[in-house]
């Protein structure tokens, strides 16, 4: 069995590699996936979050106003607030979810994207949790992947994935600006990773290094599977 983070900043690219590793062989999730599943509807979180944020986060369709809670979160100062009612629940989906793939293959490599890993590890030892699924999440993997972008690349292909030019696109930009300066820097994502890929655009170059990590990943998990040694 082997568990491994893909990380990386608002922008890196992280739907692309893990999309690159799927093709692969890989067994993957998106953590953003999980967290909008648990706000539909009937689910604890849905019923958590509109406990502490009001009733008037929701729709006429009985949905949450996704961009009225990111609003109230990102600039309102409630980020931490919102982080501690989704961030265990998406962490004991992972842990669901993985006990299921490798239930039916031990030796699958199961990939939990997530642009937060170090971030809630950070945010939990900074609210004095010295123990628990959120301080220690980065432990709860074998290996992590980090994929690193220049602040500008990044800004740039989030705004274009929000908006065509013009006024939204800018308050895009203004809008990655501030969700990147709540995140780690990548170069120290890099130094604490066992993998980082660097994204600057060329596809090709892109793909030759998940060609590389995918090798030793199930190179790694194929041992594992069989008894053989690490060493």
């Amino acid at each position: 069995m082997l568990r491994v983070g893909l990380t990386g900043g608002l922008g890196s690219g992280k739907s692309t590699v893990a999309a690159a590793l799927r093709e692969r062989g890989a067994q993957v999730i998106e953590a953003d996936e999980l967290g909008r599943a648990l706000m539909e509807p009937g689910q604890a979180v849905y019923q958590q979050i509109v406990r502490t944020f009001g009733p008037e986060l929701v729709s006429a369709d009985g949905r949450l106003d996704r961009p009225r809670l990111a609003k109230l979160a990102f600039k309102g100062g409630r980020l931490d607030e919102l982080n501690s009612i989704v961030h265990p629940a998406v962490i004991a989906a992972q842990q669901q979810w993985m006990d299921g793939v490798f239930a039916r293959d031990p030796a699958a490599v199961a990939i939990v994207e997530s642009a937060l890993i170090f971030e809630v590890e950070r945010d939990a030892q900074a609210r004095g949790e010295s123990e628990g699924v959120l301080a220690d999440w980065r432990n709860r993997f074998d290996h992590i992947i980090a994929l690193t972008a220049p602040d500008d690349v990044k800004i740039a292909r989030y705004a274009a994935r929000i908006a065509e030019p013009g006024p939204v696109r800018e308050a895009a930009v203004r809008d990655a600006r501030i969700r990147l300066a709540r995140q780690i820097p990548d170069a120290e994502k890099a130094a604490r990773a066992d993998f980082v890929i660097e994204n600057t655009g060329d596809l090709a170059t892109l793909r030759a290094q998940v060609d590389s990590v995918w090798r030793q990943l199930s190179a790694e998990s194929n041992k594992r599977a069989s008894g053989g040694s690490l060493e």
